[in-house]
């Protein structure tokens, strides 16, 4: 399951790069993917539909198992 989270981490990263940004898998527990946004994505005020909409639509399209993306 690592595996295929840092895949579809990858697909996303360089839109993050682009913007400054960049994104970190912590750990997978229970089914719930952990990540840590960095660079200008830390503390900007869209990282949560960032999050939302971006990094947690394309982890559970890639890996369907996967319960809930969160930010820590």
């Amino acid at each position: 399951m690592r595996e295929k989270v840092e895949k579809a981490l990858e697909s996303i990263r360089l839109a993050l790069q682009a913007d400054g940004g960049d994104i970190q898998l912590v750990s997978i527990e229970d089914d719930i993917v952990k990540v840590r946004l960095t660079g200008a994505c830390c503390g900007c005020p869209m990282s949560q539909m960032t999050l939302s909409m971006g990094v947690e639509k394309a982890i559970k399209s890639a890996v369907p198992e996967v319960k809930k993306v969160i930010a820590i």
